[in-house]
């Protein structure tokens, strides 16, 4: 286990105080904070390197270019791809997603088929089937989850069938924390049976388990640099290479080709094609070293931290604020990522939020681009902390202390009503 105490060292903002109080960073599952080592790399290149990839034979071109394709040489190691060139570097999590259903989606769904997704995707993994299911006339059915907020096998086996095209899934939830890496393992046997792939929603799992895509099984997995200590602007498409050799690119210009003539256009090699004009090699470069500083912990190292914090959490919450708190998602911490949504009992989520701002602790409140799932909660908003390699015990004990007076002070708090134009989305 690596220290989180001298980790904290390398993330300065941790220092800050919000309203005269140490910050507390408990937004994780939306972007990590950025350690000293990462935002230096980015600096290194922007002052020593910056030039434009693939574009020229002169030095910092290639200096730059090298950068660049060693960070995709990084990733493939980081989740055991079979190579580099099955990695493609795209802006953030949702435009991968999109980019496999606008380009194998549009080629191989047809009019009738299903789309099989759950109830608890973000919406990134979600609309993009929605509108390909409305352009192809297909249609999409959605595997429900337990009352636990787990997904089953048996959901699956009872929607797959033989007009199963696209199975599109997380790995962990962002709202719940419900890990599904071993369901997801069995439903890709099955939906490979029947002709169909299989589109996994990483943005949660990657930054926090060890990731094996060969053991994984799946044929897409997109995740998010800026979830897991890289720069924002630099997300990751990985595909089975079979595949994405037979795919044409949804977004074409620069870089993208071999040659063009007035009437023919030959793409360019793997990943080259779906990465459309000047890159962002200083994402790529950050998303390098962010690797790079998390391959050093562990990544097992890092689940197991942050599944000693949620078991300190739903333990204190239990032991300290009883029934004025609700809990959502799994109770096992062996089945739960670093990420505790939980309501106060007669607060809105948005007043909690706000309330917690006071004490310098950062949350995410609203329905956190998962409207589906609270829906089928029953509810219009959570509270969501959650946790990364630099959180402590300490901090869950002010939390903790910090809901307490929360509770306390509900019913003055209750009349200071909340303004409902808050961002519910995210």
């Amino acid at each position: 286990m690596f220290n989180p105490y001298e980790i904290r060292k390398d993330f300065p903002i941790l220092s800050r105080l919000i309203r005269g109080r140490r910050l507390i960073y408990l937004d994780n599952a939306a972007t990590t904070q950025k350690p000293k080592q990462v935002v230096a790399a980015i600096a290194k290149y922007y002052l020593w390197h910056n030039a434009n990839v693939h574009r020229g034979l002169h030095t910092l071109s290639q200096e730059a270019s090298q950068m660049y394709e060693e960070a995709h040489e990084a990733v493939a190691r980081f989740i055991n791809a079979r190579s580099w060139d099955e990695v493609v570097f795209t802006y953030n999590v949702t435009e991968a997603l999109n980019l496999v259903a606008y380009t194998w989606g549009l080629r191989n769904v047809g009019e009738g088929d299903k789309i099989v997704l759950t109830v608890m995707e973000h919406h990134s993994n979600m609309l993009p089937w929605r509108n390909l299911a409305r352009l192809k006339r297909a249609r999409v059915v959605y595997a429900d989850i337990t009352n636990g907020g787990e997904l089953t096998y048996e959901e699956f086996e009872r929607l797959i069938d033989d007009r199963t095209r696209v199975v599109a899934v997380t790995l962990m939830s962002n709202v719940l924390g419900t890990i599904t890496a071993d369901v997801v393992k069995r439903v890709t046997k099955l939906a490979h049976e029947v002709g169909a792939v299989v589109v996994a929603d990483g943005a949660q799992y990657v930054p926090h388990a060890p990731t094996d895509v060969r053991d994984l099984g799946v044929d897409f997995l997109g995740f998010s640099g800026h979830k897991m200590l890289g720069p924002m602007g630099i997300g990751v498409l990985w595909g089975r290479r079979e595949i994405l050799e037979e795919l044409e690119p949804f977004k074409s210009g620069g870089d993208t080709i071999k040659d063009v003539t007035l009437s023919d256009v030959v793409w360019h090699d793997l990943p080259w094609r779906f990465e459309a004009g000047t890159p962002n090699v200083a994402g790529a470069v950050g998303l390098k070293a962010a690797i790079e500083y998390l391959t050093r912990l562990g990544m097992d190292a890092v689940r197991e931290h942050e599944k000693r914090l949620v078991e300190y959490t739903l333990k204190r919450f239990n032991e300290e604020l009883g029934d004025a708190v609700e809990v959502y998602g799994p109770k096992d911490p062996e089945v739960r990522g670093g990420v505790v949504a939980f309501n106060v009992k007669g607060l809105n989520h948005h007043t909690v939020g706000m309330a917690l701002d006071m004490f310098g602790i950062a949350v995410r409140t609203g329905m956190h681009c998962a409207h589906p799932l609270h829906y089928r909660l029953g509810l219009k908003g959570t509270v969501r902390a959650s946790y990364y390699v630099y959180n402590i015990k300490e901090e869950v004990d002010e939390l903790v202390n910090a809901l307490k007076t929360i509770i306390l002070l509900k019913d003055k708090l209750e009349g200071e009503g909340v303004d409902e134009r808050v961002c519910t989305g995210t």
